[in-house]
């Protein structure tokens, strides 16, 4: 079983790569138990989801010009 270390670092390389499916397994059930961890990942999700939409908005900003 993955301990919170391992969870954060595997939801950091998944921004980066495709996990294989046991560890997606392993994540989703250390994530299923552990709010702390949860709690680290929404933020890693709005944190991607923020800096998609303010590149995507400074890119349209510049077609503009």
């Amino acid at each position: 079983m993955l301990n919170c270390r391992e969870v954060t670092r595997l939801l950091s390389e998944a921004q980066e790569r495709e996990l294989t499916l046991k560890e997606r397994l392993s994540l989703n059930i250390h994530l299923s138990w552990c709010s702390g961890c949860r709690t680290f990942s929404k933020q890693m999700q709005a944190i991607r989801r923020i800096t998609r939409a303010y590149v995507k908005g400074k890119n349209e900003g510049q077609n503009n010009e």
